[in-house]
């Protein structure tokens, strides 16, 4: 049974929002965490920003810079670097890598979810060592009287998973990182799983006897985390390069429905592979294990925002907000844009295939 898309909005746009600094211009809007707050449904959009200024001969790298609290810019040699994709640069020396923008998060208020009522000025920066290269990519759950939000905090140490916690959306409480490097695409489920709170994460193996894939860990007081399993998804006819938690968990009847991203391995040096988002059931009282599966990808890249952008082909979904059997996800598209896609959540059960 094939998924219809019932809508899809394009939300926001880089044009959208003003840089953190004058000299600094916004290349991406994207990679929503959305949560239903009070009667509106808000967002943290995640925005990169890189230095308007070029150098002959050079490439402005942009970092937080912890002991001056503000931006600062590295201008390193041209030949001195090999671009990986449009996202990243490699030191010929050593082969260590640096992101060519940095990341901050912007609070945006939609109203009912289809439509952007205020791109608020309240900010959710880097601020320490540890995600001097940006913060990125936030997952939201409310879960005991708070929204915690799951967030990477990227830096010279590698990609971590932090994790922070707010009430209303204003001010913001970080409670460090959760996961050491190289962890990304970290959710947290709604509702404790006997007993302990429960999250699906994806560490990344440094030698590659897997391509990266999600995993499930508990916790008693969502710091200290454990039990941890490989929650294995197969991969049908899809010739993927990894898979992760796209938004958090929803309970259904069935169990949890985990909208994921997957991604099909690059044919070409220099390309990234086009994303997509897909469905798997887990088990109601063991998480771990997959239930059902999508025979394929219900959410594509096909719209020419999802296409064509700072980097195309695609569509990574963030966040969720229920309305009634429809289940609007909201994700980031072609890393430069936040778009909403409305689809029926009995449509995406029922097309999903027993393991």
């Amino acid at each position: 049974m094939k998924v219809r898309r019932l809508s899809t909005r394009l939300l926001l746009r880089p044009e959208d929002f003003a840089a953190s600094r004058g000299d600094f211009e916004v290349v991406g809007a994207f990679n929503p965490g959305a949560a239903q707050f009070g009667d509106e449904v808000t967002l943290l959009v995640r925005i990169a920003e890189r230095p308007r200024e070029r150098r002959p001969g050079f490439i402005g790298l942009p970092r937080f810079d912890a002991e001056s609290r503000g931006m600062a810019i590295d201008w390193i040699a041209e030949d001195e670097l090999e671009f990986v994709d449009p996202r990243v640069v490699r030191r010929r020396s050593d082969g260590i890598v640096r992101l060519t923008f940095v990341s901050h998060l912007r609070v945006v208020r939609c109203g009912a979810g289809l439509e952007v009522r205020e791109i608020t000025n309240i900010v959710f920066m880097p601020e320490s060592e540890l995600d001097e290269f940006g913060v990125e990519d936030p997952r939201i759950t409310f879960l005991d009287d708070r929204y915690y939000i799951t967030y990477v905090c990227v830096s010279r140490h590698g990609p971590a998973t932090a994790l922070a916690s707010t009430v209303d959306f204003r001010t913001f409480r970080r409670h460090g990182v959760l996961f050491c490097p190289d962890n990304k695409d970290v959710v947290l489920f709604p509702e404790k799983i006997g007993g302990s709170y429960a999250a699906i994460h994806r560490p990344v193996c440094g030698t590659a006897f897997t391509r990266p894939e999600p995993w499930i860990a508990s916790s008693p007081d969502l710091i200290h985390w454990g039990s941890h399993e490989p929650l294995v998804i197969p991969e049908g006819d899809v010739r993927r390069g990894r898979a992760g938690a796209g938004a958090p968990p929803i309970r259904v009847a069935q169990g949890w429905l985990e909208i994921y991203h997957g991604n099909i391995r690059p044919s070409l040096p220099g390309e990234v592979g086009a994303y997509y988002g897909a469905a798997i059931l887990l088990d109601a009282e063991k998480p771990a294990r997959v239930v059902k599966r999508s025979s394929e990808p219900f959410l594509v890249p096909e719209a020419d925002f999802e296409v064509g952008g700072f980097v195309s082909n695609v569509v990574f979904p963030t966040g969720t907000a229920p309305a009634g059997d429809v289940v609007r996800v909201y994700y980031g598209a072609a890393d430069a844009y936040v778009a909403v896609a409305e689809f029926s959540e009995r449509e995406i059960l029922n097309s999903l295939i027993s393991i």
